[in-house]
């Protein structure tokens, strides 16, 4: 919480340089007398200090007049020197402070309004406005300001997103969040493949180019069938096109409506980008997990970040691809998607100054997720968070090869940016700026956060190889696709692809690169085990805390001594569970991470062996478990299976055998995409006088038995079905089980490798 604010005038005191009384201080900058005005209204002669010694850079008022000319929108929570020192770091010009003993009842009530209600005076000079801060003072003297200058429009739409919680987030497209082809490019991929072929002897690896070719012409008939006849046929089923209405970017433009087949099934859409054009018609694929993310960044029809995006594609194919991934327009609103997106010529540098050009936000609170570094300005790249490109052609199964997602890797990063920006912001910058007063000087200023403070490196890439050949380019990139959708051919294409079949593509234009002896498409590094970077152990903590719906943080400090070491603390419900040292923030917030983890599984398996009957001790110490709460804490926590229950061990207690029960079966609906499928069905029961009467129980999900139980007494039936339905689940390899099982219980099945 912010300390409380002081009152606006009155207290024991110092001038405006600090000393006290009306004069300023001894070598504090001499004042010059200026007029102050609103609009036309005469509001008093006001004496100006610059903050500078000797006045350098002289003072801000255009004829030494100060012409307010509106008052800045009221903020909720956020007094305007916060939201000025975020936007416009240290850019406090000068100060102003009333001559006339009293002042005018005018001027004395633009104080009072712009103290209470956290409002500005705005001086608009040129493209800069002049935002005058009603300041408190130390001394029973009259109204008092502080003038901070910043770009014009900034600060209206920086009050808004401060006072929401809410940053940005610029979105790249092509092999970002999307993949794109048409005729002519998937032609001409599979062309390049087949003369990779014609050059290679390596049996394993002209196997994975067959495979990638069938992959591409198996969408290029799907494609081509579209163009045809407007539908398509997907396992055996036809579908057709809908009309989907485009809305228009700027008035006056007609109604345009696109025909489009959508395939959830495949993450696939098929549109046209001219209706009246076929040849113009375009096969996409969705990068998985689009739709968790997405979901995030409006939960609750709340916006945690705005968007925007930011592409080397022709501004009507952008367009429509990003109205395909928002279809509803709940990211962007359709009336300023103009302004929301930005193209920028291929082989130019993109830069958040340009995607805010209309002073939208300042570039201080955006991030950016694009699947290259480079392709950005130097002074943005530490708030760029770099996915692997996406390559569904190339390595259809890679999406899914890592412990989370990519794009939920993406929401992770993004929440965690959120909270560590806005807890600056609250703990820090908000409390020292109530703290301040008139008599302040630039020096007492706090710092201001940086989304490129809290961007921490999530490493999902494969370690690289000089073994394999680098994928080709999968989908159209920046002029490509303007020549591909006018008609126009790469008349250089060919060139190109012949020296494609010599040379690999380099790491910045595909982002992921593979080892290991594994198919050269269908890789399996390491003969299949996956080799995931020491920064997963951040990657899954988020996913636990989001699992478990409990607030991760990380708080990082810098040690002030030669070493200059940064030290990294995780709270998991605002308690404390992991430290971390480092010369890096990276290296400390790992460490750190993972001591979280190991606290977490100590803690874990301290609370769920009195139910499950697992012993504690040396629990951690299984073999080949690196970090037993990583290796499979939805299984070897609450291992029932490995402890089979006696006759009187079960008719022990009735309550602690339904305690165990209900444990069980949380167990298996946390492995279930839907748990509703999960059902006991009671079987005959055998009344038969010459026998005890006994329970039959078995659990069926989505029809398939997993386990039975029988026994004398009702709960012990069940128990043990339950008990043989959690193992089944644990070990089976029937396809028709696997598929109701939910992928995410992968996060907790990694053995670590490196050294």
């Amino acid at each position: 919480m912010a300390a409380p604010r002081p009152p606006p005038l009155g207290g024991p005191g110092g001038g405006p340089g600090g000393s006290g009384g009306a004069a300023p201080a001894a070598g504090a900058p001499a004042g010059v007398s200026m007029r102050m005005f609103h609009g036309e209204v005469f509001l008093g002669e006001m004496e100006v200090f610059p903050m500078k010694q000797g006045g350098e850079g002289g003072l801000p008022f255009p004829s030494n007049e100060i012409r307010v000319s509106h008052l800045s929108p009221p903020s909720e929570r956020c007094p305007p020197l916060a939201i000025l020192q975020t936007i416009a770091p240290f850019s406090v010009r000068c100060k102003l402070q009333s001559k006339l003993m009293p002042p005018l009842p005018s001027l004395h009530r633009l104080y009072l309004v712009c103290f209470n209600e956290f409002k500005s005076a705005v001086v608009v000079v040129g493209d800069e406005e002049l935002h005058l801060v009603a300041m408190p003072t130390k001394s029973e003297k009259a109204p008092c300001f502080w003038c901070c200058s910043a770009r014009s429009g900034l600060y209206a739409s920086s009050v808004r997103m401060l006072n929401l919680r809410c940053l940005a987030i610029v979105f790249d497209l092509d092999e970002t969040l999307i993949v794109a082809n048409t005729m002519k490019s998937f032609e001409d991929r599979i062309e390049m493949l087949s003369r990779r072929m014609d050059v290679e002897d390596d049996p394993v690896r002209i196997a994975g180019m067959s495979a990638e070719i069938k992959r591409y012409i198996e969408d290029k008939e799907l494609l081509k069938e579209f163009i045809d006849t407007d539908t398509v046929t997907d396992n055996g089923k036809i579908v057709g096109t809908q009309k989907e209405e485009v809305q228009p970017v700027s008035g006056g433009q007609e109604r345009v409506f696109r025909p489009v087949i959508r395939l959830p099934e495949r993450n696939a859409i098929l549109t046209r980008i001219n209706p009246e054009i076929r040849d113009t018609s375009v096969f996409v694929k969705l990068r998985p997990a689009w739709e968790e993310l997405r979901s995030y960044l409006t939960a609750k029809g709340r916006k945690r970040f705005e968007v925007y995006v930011c592409t080397m594609a022709e501004r009507d194919y952008a367009l429509e691809m990003w109205r395909l991934l928002d279809p509803e327009g709940n990211l962007i609103n359709p009336q300023q998607l103009s302004e929301r997106i930005t193209c920028v010529k291929s082989g130019s540098k993109k830069s958040l100054q340009n995607v805010f050009r209309d002073r939208g936000c300042h570039p201080k609170m955006a991030m950016v997720i694009d699947d290259r570094l480079n392709v950005w300005d130097d002074k943005d790249q530490h708030r760029v968070h770099v996915v692997p490109a996406y390559i569904p052609y190339y390595a259809p199964q890679a999406e899914m090869a890592n412990a989370v997602p990519v794009l939920c890797v993406a929401r992770n990063v993004a929440c965690n940016v959120r909270g560590g920006f806005f807890r600056e912001f609250d703990e820090n910058l908000l409390r020292k700026v109530f703290e301040l007063f008139y008599e302040n000087g630039l020096l007492d200023l706090p710092y201001a956060p940086d989304v490129g403070d809290y961007l921490v490196c999530e490493d999902t890439n494969f370690v690289p190889s000089n073994k394999d050949q680098a994928p080709i380019p999968e989908g159209m990139r920046g002029a490509e696709v303007e020549k591909r959708l006018n008609g126009q051919l790469y008349r250089g294409e060919q060139r190109e692809g012949q020296q494609m079949s010599s040379s690999t593509r380099s790491p910045d234009d595909e982002g992921m690169s593979f080892r290991g002896t594994g198919a050269g498409r269908n890789v399996q590094p390491n003969g299949g085990a996956l080799a995931i970077a020491p920064s997963v152990f951040v990657t899954v903590l988020q996913e636990i805390g989001r699992l478990c719906d409990s607030k991760v943080e990380f708080r990082s400090t810098v040690s002030n001594g030669k070493s200059m070491q940064f030290s990294v603390e995780v709270l998991f419900s605002n308690e404390k569970i992991g430290v971390g040292i480092g010369k890096t923030r990276d290296e400390a917030q790992v460490q750190a991470a993972e001591k979280a983890l190991q606290n977490l599984e100590s803690s874990y398996l301290s609370f769920v062996a009195p139910i499950a009957g697992v012993p504690n001790k040396d629990s951690r110490k299984s073999p080949g478990s690196g970090n037993g709460f990583l290796e499979d804490v939805t299984c070897s926590d609450v291992d029932i299976s490995m402890h089979e229950p006696s006759g009187s061990t079960l008719k022990q207690d009735h309550s602690n055998n339904l305690d165990k029960l209900s444990s069980v079966m949380s167990l298996i609906r946390e492995h279930c995409l839907d748990d509703q499928q999960v059902v006991f069905r009671d079987q005959v029961q055998n009344s038969s006088p010459a026998r005890i009467e006994e329970y039959h129980f078995q659990v069926e999900l989505a029809g398939q038995i997993l386990g039975r139980g029988s026994g004398s007494d009702r709960d012990i039936a069940k128990l043990l079905a339950a008990e043989e339905a959690l193992k089944t689940l644990k070990s089976t390899s029937d396809p028709q089980i696997k598929k109701y099982l939910r992928p995410v219980s992968s996060l907790y099945r990694f053995t670590f490798s490196w050294n």
